[in-house]
């Protein structure tokens, strides 16, 4: 997985499966969000995507 392909799959966990409607692995969008800081992603780039799927 490259740096990229981190902060649109993060983006995608937090949107699916953050906030107070994280039913089922609260732990899910925490892990790939640290896959992607990891990868050098910053917290700008996720919130970017973020904003850039919910208007897809």
């Amino acid at each position: 997985m490259d740096r990229q392909q981190a902060i649109e799959n993060a983006a995608s966990e937090v949107l699916a499966h953050g906030g107070p409607d994280c039913l089922t692995d609260p732990k899910r969008a925490t892990r790939a969000m640290k896959r992607a800081f990891d990868l050098g992603a910053t917290e700008e780039d996720i919130t970017a995507e973020m904003k850039r799927q919910r208007g897809a």
